[in-house]
């Protein structure tokens, strides 16, 4: 995931073996797990979302044991 610059942030999945994650549930939740927002990765593999005016964190889930978690602070421009 990386800022834009522009209040928003975008976010690229694939999986490991070159697997498109098209269809991969995406969270953007406060840090007690409460959701603000959520979508999925589109076709060309990504997700834009307008940036939390406060601390979030980035979730891709495509189920169990195929989770990650991306804290806000770490995604910069």
């Amino acid at each position: 995931c990386f800022d834009n610059g522009d209040g928003t942030v975008s976010c690229e999945g694939g999986f490991s073996d070159g697997s498109s994650a098209a269809g991969v549930r995406i969270f953007v939740r406060q840090p007690d797990n409460k959701t603000l927002i959520s979508g999925k990765i589109n076709q060309d593999g990504e997700y834009t979302f307008e940036k939390p005016g406060c601390n979030y964190k980035v979730v891709f889930d495509a189920g169990p044991g195929h989770q990650v978690e991306i804290p806000g602070q770490e995604i910069t421009e």
